[in-house]
Formats: C-alpha cells, structure tokens, sequence
C-alpha cells in the first residue's frame, strides 16, 4: 500500500459515519508542517497569515506553538473581530477604506493596541482621520514596499501590483508625515516578495521555464535584500523606535529569514499546503487540508460522478487554479467539463472500484480558499475524528 493509499484509508476510517461534502484537517501533517515552517525561519517568529487558515481554532493551535508569534490579517473587519476573540498582535496586510472599523479602531484602546493597519499613501492617514468620529486612540501603521524586481530601467517588471513605495526614499519620506501627524505611531514596515514566496520554481513537464523561474527568484532575492536593507536604515533614522520589519512568504521562509534586516515572517499556506505548492524545490510539505465530495453515479465504465467540487481558486484563470482529485490516486477531469457547479464527472480506471455513496478526496489550489466553501473542519488525528471546529464561514464571518 502506497503512503497516499494508507492516507485515504485513513481518511475514510476516520469520516466513515460523515456525509460528505465535508473538509478535514489532518493535524499530523499540520503539525508537520508547521515544525517545518519554524525550522526553516531559523529562530526568527513566524507571523501567520490567517487568510491561509480561516479558522480560530487551528490559529489557535499553531500560535500556541514555539516559534509563532502574532497574526497577519486581510481585512479590517476582520482584524476587529479576532482582538475581540482575545488575540493580540495584528498586523493587517493591506490597506482599508473601511471607515466604520476605523471609527472602531480610534475608540477602543484594546483595539487600537492590538491592531496594526497598513498604508502606502498619506491618502489613507487622511482616511483614517476623517473617519475618526471623536475616537482620539493612536491608530499604529506599518508601512509597506514594493517588493518587485524592475529591469531594463524600469520597463520589465516581476511582481505582484501592491504599494507604490519602491525606494528608501519614498518609503521615509512617508515614515516623516506618519511622524508629523498627531494620533498615528508607525511600529513596522512589510514586504511581501509573492513574485519568490508564491511562485513554483520546478513546473512539471516545463525545464526551461522552471530554469527560468530559479534564474528570476536568484536575482529578486539578491536585489530586494539589499534595498530591503537600505529601507529600513531609511525609516529608522526617522522612527527609531520601529517594532518589526516583516517579509517572506511560505515558499521563501529561509531565504527571508537570513536577512539581518527582516525581524519576523509571514507564513500561512505551508501549513495546509495547498496543490499551489508542489512545484517548489526550496521545500516540501505534507498535504494537511482536503474535501471530499460523495461518489452520486456510475454513467458507464471508467466513469464516476461526484456531487459538486468546482472550487477554482482566485488569481489569473487557469488549470492551477482549480482542485485536483487526489484519493483515490489516478483519477482525473473529463476535459469536456472539468470540475463542474453540482456535478463533476470523473476518469480512470479507480473509478471501477467506486461505489454509490464513497467518497473521493481532493485538494484544493490555494490554502484558505477553501474554507469559504465548507462551515466546519474535522479535525484528523490518525483514523480518528478528534474535532470538528467552525470556520470563518461557520461563524458567520464572510469578510470578503
């Protein structure tokens, strides 16, 4: 028996008296994959994106553990709503015209010293301000950088379209007006390189482009230490008193993590380790989060039809974007109609050994994605169901 066989055997021991549609964490390999994370940041905390999560319990689970410290957010609202669940160190990592949180934020000292906001622009200290209504709390910003790679004086450009802060100077320039400006205190500075942490270098059935790839990351790790330093001597000289400098990615843990400059890094993806990071020769995990979706018709041989299962994932459309069925091992999407709203038909010989009712397991492409699509996570410990634990989305959280 293959070790993915033995998984789904476990997988089907531990949610035979469950119904599926269903997601299970398996926390073995969480865990894992978390020891993972901490090894490779090489003593420095790891911050967890909880995007990549979405869900209290298992950010709960992981922040308890040596090594992780503090929460990076995607929204206001919901930064709100997990320093009111009790955790206290929020870096929310982008920026926000939620005028109403900002009222929130400004009123509440608990909140305001929980919570961390980003900004790339004076534009958002005076959004900030007009939507303070009375709120006199010292709202705490991080200031964030472009992180991409420009070559050819700037007309080739490798990265992600986020801050228009490129240069030390741009970046002190805007650390000054958060200084001048009473009722802000600037704790940080961010820099998410997605061009080298959430890019594959080792494309299946693609060398010269995987070459390609590495020959890219070498070159962005190189030229965004050296600025990457040269910003934060620029924003010292103006807020000495800066608590963090945060940057990585999962698939740039170590790489990040050896800059002097950088204090903390940002991972949440490795934990779950979504079908997105296969294609990595900088680290290797273990699946931890999956669906499964009920096996509903037989239309003929080779064939089975499962209910639902089109759970493509956001970012450019493509076939990476969608989930994979992954146990039994071998099956694969009729082209014609690939992973479909109600119904997706399936291919391959293991579908002969499917019956009415059995489940097939899938991963999804990206990491918290999928917890959008189910209102609880059973919690895998070996052929057992040990939890079953909500969601965001299980909670009644739906923030984007």
């Amino acid at each position: 028996m293959t070790a993915r066989a033995a998984d789904r055997a476990r997988y089907d021991r531990a949610t035979a008296h469950l119904d599926a549609p269903l997601a299970i964490v398996d926390l073995d390999a969480f865990d894992a994959n978390a020891d993972d994370l901490v090894r490779r940041a090489a003593g420095k905390p790891v911050r967890v994106a909880s995007k990549s999560v979405r869900c209290r319990a298992l950010l709960e689970r992981v922040l308890a553990r040596d090594g992780f410290q503090g929460i990076m957010s995607f929204t206001l609202a919901e930064s709100l709503w997990l320093a009111r669940s009790g955790f206290d160190d929020i870096l929310l990592a982008y920026p926000s015209a939620d005028r109403s949180g900002f009222a929130e934020l400004a009123a509440d000292p608990k909140l305001a010293g929980a919570v961390t906001v980003m900004i790339d622009d004076v534009a958002h200290l005076d959004l900030i301000d007009a939507a303070r209504d009375g709120g006199r709390e010292v709202v705490r910003v991080c200031l964030e950088l472009d992180t991409s790679l420009k070559l050819l004086g700037g007309r080739v450009r490798v990265g992600a379209l986020r801050s228009p802060l490129y240069s030390p100077a741009q970046l002190a320039e805007l650390a000054r007006a958060v200084a001048r400006r009473p009722g802000f205190e600037l704790v940080g500075i961010m820099a998410y390189e997605g061009h080298i942490a959430g890019v594959g270098d080792s494309v299946t059935g693609r060398p010269f482009r995987s070459r390609a790839i590495r020959l890219m990351q070498a070159a962005a790790r190189r030229e965004l230490a050296e600025r990457r330093a040269a910003v934060v001597r620029a924003v010292r000289a103006v807020a000495p008193g800066l608590e963090f400098v945060n940057g990585g990615g999962t698939g740039s843990v170590q790489h990040t993590a050896a800059e002097d400059a950088v204090t903390e890094i940002a991972a949440g993806s490795g934990l779950y380790v979504p079908r997105l990071f296969d294609n990595y020769t900088s680290f290797s995990g273990r699946p931890a989060a999956l669906f499964a979706q009920p096996v509903v018709r037989r239309p003929g041989v080779g064939v089975v039809t499962v209910l639902g299962g089109g759970y493509p994932a956001s970012g450019a459309a493509g076939p990476d974007r969608l989930p994979v069925p992954y146990l039994p091992e071998g099956l694969r999407y009729d082209p014609q109609e690939g992973p479909g709203e109600v119904q997706t038909p399936l291919l391959g010989s293991p579908a002969d050994d499917l019956l009415i009712g059995d489940k097939v397991w899938f991963r999804h492409a990206k990491a918290g994605e999928l917890c959008e699509r189910f209102d609880v996570l059973q919690l895998v410990e070996g052929d057992t169901v040990t939890a079953t634990v909500p969601t965001y989305r299980g909670e009644g959280q739906t923030f984007l």
